[in-house]
């Protein structure tokens, strides 16, 4: 009986390990497709990250290969690359995060394998893309961060600062899925399969345009911390028993209805210094002072009330413990070697039958693996 997924009778072969090609792959997995992970003898490094998933799981393992098949292939062996020929002739859709190059002198350049099966489609994620002076180089996610400038605009205006998560590689294996299931709708109509290339730079890059054009424009964006470099008021404010919170004001609009109701100076909305959001911003300082001096005024439950009856954005400013008993946050249970795991569900929520997430598998946790198993090397 079918499970009514909407990729229910793809199946993905994905060589793959570390966080960004994993990602996507986890997601073509929710959607029903049959994901075969190709690891190495030794297994995905992803594996060893940490320990903190019931004391012997890594967390990131955890998170990214739920619903899929390992297969544990040596590709440097004839016998390891018969395996993935023979799967490759299954199979609907190529995922893989090898250097650059390397797929193709295993003996499975995409171009080859795209003549000897035309619906393929083939997604190959690289760091720096095909070609150009840094293409060789191994690519992780901090190391994008630097690379890309996103490091720069990230912090306080000390130093430079990591983005709290693999954003890179979570960027990337977005973009990657976003681009498979386009080139499966494009399959759907043409019949023919696709090559696609996604670098982790190129992602970045994209991403950072509004920066980039900022720095390109004359106004080379600074680290603010916990601010908006080109929106004010927007940032946090401490009440008077100290609880921080963020608020957002995003036109001028909002700025004369918080003047009003929570600043309680309406003729803050037609003072020169204030009245749009460019002057807000030039005159950032001044804004700032008069929002935290009505903010310290206030205990943390008057200053929700108020901002509540102005319709301003605000949030608290949550830490992981936060985030654990947060009352929006949905979970999902996943079975994994040591046991099941309850970690936030994917976001999208699909009309229809409620979606079950397949188990973490064990390395060479497979059907294919047995196969497989009579043509592995002894």
């Amino acid at each position: 009986m079918g499970t009514g997924l909407p990729l229910e009778g793809l199946v993905v072969v994905a060589i793959e390990q570390a966080v960004a090609a994993p990602f996507c792959t986890a997601r073509l997995a929710d959607a029903g497709a049959r994901v075969i992970k190709i690891e190495r003898p030794e297994g995905d490094f992803a594996r060893g990250y940490d320990d903190v998933v019931a004391g012997q799981q890594s967390s990131y393992f955890v998170w990214l290969n739920r619903g899929k098949e390992s297969l544990v292939l040596d590709l440097a062996s004839e016998t390891g690359k018969q395996s993935l020929r023979d799967l490759l002739g299954t199979a609907d859709v190529l995922v893989q995060n090898l250097k650059p190059g390397a797929l193709d002198r295993l003996g499975f350049g995409i171009e080859s394998l795209r003549r000897e099966h035309p619906r393929l489609i083939a997604c190959s994620i690289n760091g720096y893309g095909e070609s150009g002076p840094l293409a060789e180089r191994k690519a992780y996610d901090l190391l994008i961060q630097a690379e890309s400038g996103l490091s720069s605009i990230t912090g306080g205006p000390e130093e430079p600062a990591r983005v709290g998560i693999s954003l890179v590689d979570i960027a990337t294996g977005a973009t990657a899925h976003a681009a498979i299931l386009e080139a499966l709708i494009g399959r759907s109509i043409s019949g023919r399969g696709a090559a696609i290339s996604i670098s982790m730079f190129d992602v970045m890059a994209d991403w950072l345009t509004v920066p980039l054009l900022h720095h390109e424009g004359g106004r080379s964006p600074k680290r603010i911390g916990l601010a908006h470099p080109s929106i004010a008021p927007y940032g946090v404010f401490r009440t008077r028993e100290g609880k921080p919170i963020l608020i957002s004001i995003q036109s001028d609009r909002e700025w004369a209805k918080f003047a009003a109701e929570f600043l309680r100076d309406p003729t803050l909305a037609r003072d020169p210094r204030f009245a749009t959001n460019v002057a807000r911003v030039a005159n950032r300082a001044e804004t700032d002072g008069l929002v935290a001096a009505a903010f310290a005024a206030l205990d943390a439950s008057g200053a929700e009330e108020r901002l509540l009856r102005a319709d301003v954005a605000f949030a608290s400013v949550n830490d992981m413990a936060g985030l654990s008993g947060h009352p929006h946050l949905r979970r999902i249970t996943v079975e994994t070697p040591a046991g099941p795991v309850s970690y936030p569900a994917p976001a999208p929520i699909v009309d229809g039958p409620p979606r079950t997430y397949g188990p973490v598998p064990a390395l060479g946790g497979s059907r294919a693996a047995a196969a497989a198993a009579p043509q592995e090397d002894a």
